[in-house]
């Protein structure tokens, strides 16, 4: 007879199959729900695209009761909501654009065990909270839980008041999850949620699938001709064009509508109304491009969006990683291009001035800047960002596929990481650093007695200008961190220790003086390849029929097949029902619901 935990994942694997149409866990998931199940609190970070929602919706279908759910958005309850119904699973949510009525009568079901998930606003649940104490509820999910931190990119001081949960229903497990927050905001989550001796998994933040470019000082021209590109390369598909200003976001979408593009704007100043209507088009493939701000995007499960374009710099390295993850959650192919000027600096610096958080948001605008300017592997910079050691290049950026020349930097690295530690390992910034290096007698240094530590002038044979250069380099690799919370002092990683010790060797761009960019004259994007392979002219023609579907439905396209599904259709080429339901993402619902149609046209082209 098989063991309980055994009996439980097969459980678990039965319900995955039966309502998902996949037949293994992606890394971490089983480890996720086998804690929660197990009545532990759990803290989860996965990269967007990563299956988080899974480990909160599993646990709830094997528990007795109804698992609540906290979203920040009223479009990403109901977006996530669509897709449980759709997949056969009772799922509702509360919110405001909803009659109370509707509501209520939501909340009965609940109550009665007739709703498995309940999506609801912080602000809402704190309002129905006291009077829960008889409702059946097998967990709480804190969706986007970065939103609790100030230290995190997106700060919500609804969420702060999320505390009264553990104090209101202790026993309850809870699972708080979000795609982007580095140490210090994970650390505030478990601390501001009162979880208690919870499981942390801590996912891969790499997303291999998302080609990272970026370009400095091009021209409006050189921008509008690249968007066109992406919407000429992908014409069956979605792209997202993000801006600094609501006024920048309005003024692209005109120009893409004058030249034919099917687009629509999105920000923070239009209606709820408007904004819930240009999300919509977007969700259905009625519009191609959406040009937003900051305020589009989050937790949408949008798995066709083939690119995302910064049309100018972002604010923080949280963000930019966050937006981009919107692209290519399926695992296909999907670009990430960011465009930068320092018009873009300026602006950005003027906004971080008017912050709550002014020396903050200065120092996560200084690592954005540096990210765009970068000399080195831009996923290494993104993962060491976020703590993930990474010690290989990636292949697939602009950097790594156009190299500058580099050198053997260990003894460089060595200098200064000798020079952090002597001076007490967390005292030191970037520019005091310097100057012990170069062996400048600052008045904090003397006042320190740095002048006295055996490093100090060690690295007196490079100007300031190149030891900027290579520290920059050293914290983008992971050698040092920037403690935020601490005057944004370095810190020394374990990599950085390795590198100390002699025990890894470590190589870097070698420096090179700025020379002032010219701006490019009439240079044209590159025109793709728009030869179509026989697999390409089938995927077309299931899109075309998910479209089709979908419309009839009134529901997203992606909500039917994914894209990966659609590839992996293609791929097996299934003929009849038994095969069709091999198919990764093909659960028994949407076998029933769609198999006949698209069976039909794949033995067409049998």
């Amino acid at each position: 007879m098989a063991s309980p935990s055994l009996q439980l994942h097969e459980q678990a694997l039965s319900l995955l199959s039966r309502f998902y149409g996949y037949r293994s866990f992606r890394p971490g998931q089983w480890d996720i729900i086998s804690a929660v199940l197990a009545g532990r609190d759990a803290m989860v970070l996965m990269p967007t695209g990563g299956g988080k929602s899974l480990c909160y919706q599993l646990p709830a279908l094997i528990s007795a009761g109804c698992a609540v759910v906290v979203s920040p958005l009223i479009a990403l309850m109901q977006d996530q909501t669509q897709g449980l119904v759709a997949n056969g699973i009772p799922a509702a949510c509360i919110h405001s654009n909803q009659s109370e009525s509707d509501n209520r009568y939501n909340l009965q079901k609940a109550a009665e065990g007739k709703i498995k998930l309940l999506y609801i606003s912080p602000e809402r649940l704190l309002l129905e909270l006291p009077g829960w104490k008889n409702l059946n509820i097998s967990l709480f999910a804190i969706d986007e839980a970065h939103c609790i931190s100030q230290w995190g990119h997106d700060f919500r001081p609804d969420y702060t008041a999320l505390s009264q949960i553990k104090a209101t229903r202790p026993e309850v497990p809870m699972i708080a999850l979000t795609a982007t927050a580095d140490r210090l905001t994970r650390d505030d989550i478990i601390r501001q949620l009162d979880l208690r001796n919870p499981y942390c998994h801590l996912g891969s933040f790499d997303r291999p699938n998302i080609t990272l470019n970026a370009f400095g000082n091009r021209t409006t021209q050189d921008k509008l001709e690249t968007i066109q590109a992406m919407v000429n390369r992908h014409p069956l598909d979605s792209g997202i064009v993000y801006t600094l200003s609501r006024k920048g976001a309005e003024k692209l979408h005109g120009t893409l509508q004058e030249r034919g593009i099917r687009s629509a704007c999105y920000h923070a100043g239009m209606s709820a109304t408007e904004r819930d209507l240009a999300l919509r088009r977007f969700l259905n493939g009625d519009v191609q491009v959406v040009c937003a701000t900051i305020a589009f995007g989050m937790g949408i499960d949008k798995s066709n969006i083939r690119w995302v374009i910064h049309y100018n710099l972002p604010s923080n390295i949280e963000s930019y990683y966050q937006e981009i993850g919107r692209a290519g959650r399926d695992g296909l192919p999907a670009q990430a291009i960011l465009f930068h000027s320092i018009q873009d600096v300026i602006q950005r610096r003027n906004f971080a001035n008017e912050s709550g958080q002014k020396a903050l948001n200065l120092e996560k605008l200084a690592r954005m800047e540096a990210y765009a300017e970068a000399k080195v592997c831009r996923r290494r910079i993104l993962l060491s960002y976020f703590s993930q050691e990474s010690t290989e290049d990636c292949g697939n950026c602009d950097i790594c596929r156009r190299p500058p020349r580099r050198i053997d930097g260990t003894i460089i690295a060595q200098k200064a990481l000798s020079a952090v530690m002597r001076a007490g390992g967390t005292h030191t910034g970037v520019f005091t650093l310097i100057n012990i290096l170069l062996g400048n007698p600052t008045t904090e240094i003397r006042r320190r007695r740095w002048d006295l530590i055996k490093t100090y002038g060690a690295g007196s044979d490079l100007t300031k200008e190149e030891w900027r250069s290579y520290i920059q380099q050293l914290i983008q690799l992971g050698v040092f961190e920037i403690a935020y919370d601490d005057y944004n002092h370095l810190r020394v990683t374990p990599y950085g220790m390795r590198i100390l010790m002699g025990q890894e060797r470590i190589m870097l761009s070698e420096y090179r003086p700025e020379i002032a960019r010219r701006q490019p004259t009439g240079k044209k994007a590159p025109q793709p390849d728009l030869t179509v392979t026989p697999d390409e002219k089938l995927l077309g023609r299931l899109k075309f029929l998910r479209h089709d579907l979908a419309a009839e439905s009134g529901i997203p396209p992606y909500r039917i097949f994914s894209d990966a599904t659609l590839v992996d259709m293609v791929r097996r080429r299934p003929r009849n029902a038994e095969e069709f339901m091999e198919v990764s993402g093909v659960g028994e619902v949407k076998a029933r619901r769609y198999g006949a149609q698209f069976l039909k046209v794949l033995n067409s082209a049998q």
